[in-house]
């Protein structure tokens, strides 16, 4: 798998900054310009994107009240076409907010959810495509999003082993290896006992390729921890006031928590660094305090080293520790006052 994909104006890589992505999901409330307002929100709290969602409630289900149709959870007491109608983002307004959000330097691109949504967000030029959770299995859908060679972000949240692997193969097959994996819990909000955030790393290892989060929980914890184990992109759901409402509010972040879970993420990124053994200039002269060997008392010359005369103590300038064990015994070359840093040069051998 491609292990440094192109985005839009990004790159993300095992070495690149973390592209923190702002999902805008159901949060408009039907309002072209809230939706406007939360693109405004993720640019001035540090996102790098803004995903949004194409589909209408007939291309993601059907109208039917049976038990099999009903929404759960937050959303208990509408059908899945009533919420999908109250939750969808119009496609007439979708030209627009991606053009919004690119004037405001972020990406923008979307979760299709059937076919023509896919063939409509061509049109629109989008620069990658993410399948959200629930659509994992969909085939048919996973093969014409990677066929246009864009990349590919695929949600996790219902998916087993197996379904990744045929998702991930599927993309494999169309000729595309750019592939981002999302370790998704899908639960509104997600419970802290159940995000396994282990997984992120693992799936890097067992996928060989890059990995990320798509983060239902409250607050910026999960992100953050996420982002230590790995992750590559990280995606939140941002409104403007969770008090006003809205079908995602409730695990939603407000401006503020977003723009703190960014800067908190970015310090994560600075502490994590490289892999390097390597010391600075700073490093190598606190080694001058670090411990070796010195002479403790005055030692007459010809007199014996022992353990009462020589010992490891700071600072760093004498003779390495490694050789304590050697050097005991021996005799002094000269005579050594209290506080002479050890060298061979003053021991007989």
């Amino acid at each position: 798998m491609n292990r440094e994909i192109q985005l839009g104006n990004h790159i993300i890589s095992e070495n690149s900054s973390i592209y923190i992505v702002a999902e805008l999901s159901a949060n408009h409330n039907m309002d072209y310009d809230r939706a406007c307002a939360i693109i405004d929100a993720a640019a001035e709290a540090g996102a790098d994107a803004v995903k949004i969602q194409t589909y209408t409630a007939d291309t993601i289900t059907i109208d039917c009240n049976a038990k099999e149709f009903q929404a759960h959870g937050l959303w208990e007491g509408m059908n899945l076409y009533q919420l999908y109608q109250k939750a969808y983002t119009p496609w007439e307004w979708q030209e627009g907010l991606i053009r919004y959000a690119n004037d405001k330097g972020l990406d923008c691109f979307s979760s299709p959810f059937d076919l023509t949504a896919v063939d409509f967000l061509e049109n629109l030029h989008v620069p990658a495509y993410k399948i959200a959770s629930y659509e994992i299995n969909d085939i048919p859908l996973i093969k014409k999003a990677a066929r246009t060679g864009k990349p590919v972000i695929l949600s996790t949240g219902i998916a087993r082993l197996s379904d990744i692997e045929l998702a991930v193969h599927t993309c494999k097959e169309a000729g595309n290896e750019n592939v981002i994996l999302l370790k998704c819990v899908s639960a509104y909000p997600a419970p802290l006992e159940e995000m396994n955030l282990k997984v992120i790393p693992n799936m890097g290892q067992t996928f060989g390729c890059l990995t990320g989060l798509s983060d239902h929980a409250l607050g910026a914890e999960t992100a953050v921890a996420a982002a230590a184990l790995g992750a590559k992109v990280i995606e939140k759901h941002l409104t403007l006031k969770r008090e006003e409402g809205g079908v995602d509010s409730v695990f939603s972040m407000e401006q503020e928590e977003f723009a703190d879970m960014v800067c908190q993420i970015r310090r994560i990124e600075k502490a994590l660094g490289t892999v390097t053994y390597d010391l600075n200039q700073k490093q190598e002269e606190s080694r001058l305090m670090s411990r070796s060997l010195f002479a403790v008392k005055d030692i007459r010359q010809g007199e014996t080293l022992t353990a009462e005369n020589i010992r490891s103590i700071r600072p760093g300038t004498g003779l390495h520790t490694k050789y304590y064990e050697d050097i005991l015994g021996k005799t002094a070359r000269e005579d050594l006052k209290k506080g002479t840093p050890l060298d061979w040069a003053l021991i007989n051998k």
